[in-house]
């Protein structure tokens, strides 16, 4: 049963108290911040035990930057999101590609094919023990700031570690997302909210246009909904089966992150799938779908011009389903 505005409000009131007081202990000094005028130390909560790179262990490698932290973190809760075999190819927090296969090597080597030039210095997060295979890609792939993975096997191991600047962080077996709290800084004060972890399924999904999605393109539209709650908004994910071929991430414009997807995916939009983070203001982004051959599309839905979008997608002859569930990220 769906709570009343007025036990959410209850609900907050207990979770959130008037006085906040937060302890961390330091984890390890870093030489600089997000860029080296920057002074900056890295600090860890004891009392939060989930697995990531709070807690987590470097095997090899030079000592983690501010950035690197960060876009670890980024890698790792990306793969978190699957049961299969999951790759993560990170830049600047965003993923430059991802995706899930039935053998760690191919889901990593799927996830670096879809923008191998802006895979250069990338961080990538795996979801399973690293093998001599998956280990083998990523040396051949070319330069890599760093791995978080689980566990690595011994050969893997030995292949890594000869490059001696790649960072290795093991985390140990992980659990799924997990619950806890996200913080935001903002000067002179501190805003706090649950973990955006909400899950969708195919059940919980309101067809929007006559033409429905297809069984493969279901199970598409579902692999780039999980990335998508990933990318900085505006987040356009562009999907062929459960990889990724084109992102559009952080633009001001929803029709532009449209367009640097289509663009990045090299001509693999005819017959992909699109998720959007947000609803589609306008029908702009449809039209430029239309012309990729975009062939269906997951999107929160919630528009005031939702019933315009709709007959443009009809008119285009692409399914659209609607989440009811935005994924903002800033």
């Amino acid at each position: 049963q769906a709570e009343s505005r007025e036990q959410r409000a209850e609900s907050r009131e207990k979770e959130f108290p008037d006085v906040l007081e937060l302890k961390f202990e330091k984890a390890q000094g870093l030489r600089y911040g997000e860029n080296p005028h920057q002074k900056a130390s890295f600090y860890r909560d004891k009392n939060v035990s989930a697995v990531g790179i709070s807690n987590a262990r470097q095997l090899h490698g030079k000592e983690l930057s501010f950035n690197n932290i960060i876009d670890l973190d980024a890698a790792l809760e990306i793969v978190k999101e699957f049961k299969e075999p999951a790759a993560s190819v990170i830049k600047h927090t965003n993923p430059c590609g991802a995706a899930s296969n039935k053998t760690l090597a191919d889901a990593y080597n799927d996830a670096l094919g879809c923008d191998k030039m802006s895979a250069f210095g990338s961080i990538v997060g795996l979801n399973r023990e690293v093998d001599f295979k998956t280990a083998e890609a990523i040396i051949n792939a070319g330069f890599t700031e760093c791995i978080i993975a689980p566990s690595y096997e011994k050969k893997a191991l030995d292949i890594l570690t000869a490059k001696k600047n790649l960072r290795l962080i093991e985390v140990g077996e992980l659990k799924g997302i997990e619950k806890d709290y996200d913080l935001k800084k903002v000067v002179g004060g501190l805003l706090i909210q649950d973990r955006d972890i909400f899950h969708i399924e195919e059940k919980d999904l309101k067809f929007a246009t006559k033409k429905r999605p297809a069984k493969e393109e279901m199970a598409s539209l579902l692999f780039g909904w999980k990335i998508a709650k990933h990318v900085r908004s505006n987040a356009i994910v562009l999907s062929q089966g459960t990889k990724t071929v084109g992102i559009g991430a952080g633009q001001m414009s929803r029709v532009d992150s449209m367009v640097i997807a289509i663009m990045k995916s090299r001509g693999l939009s005819k017959g992909a799938t699109c998720a959007s983070d947000a609803f589609f203001p306008k029908e702009d982004a449809i039209e430029e779908a239309k012309k990729a051959g975009i062939t269906s599309i997951i999107q929160p839905g919630g528009s005031i011009r939702d019933e315009y979008v709709i007959k443009a997608c009809d008119e285009s002859e692409i399914s659209m389903v609607f989440t009811g569930v935005r994924h903002f990220k800033h």
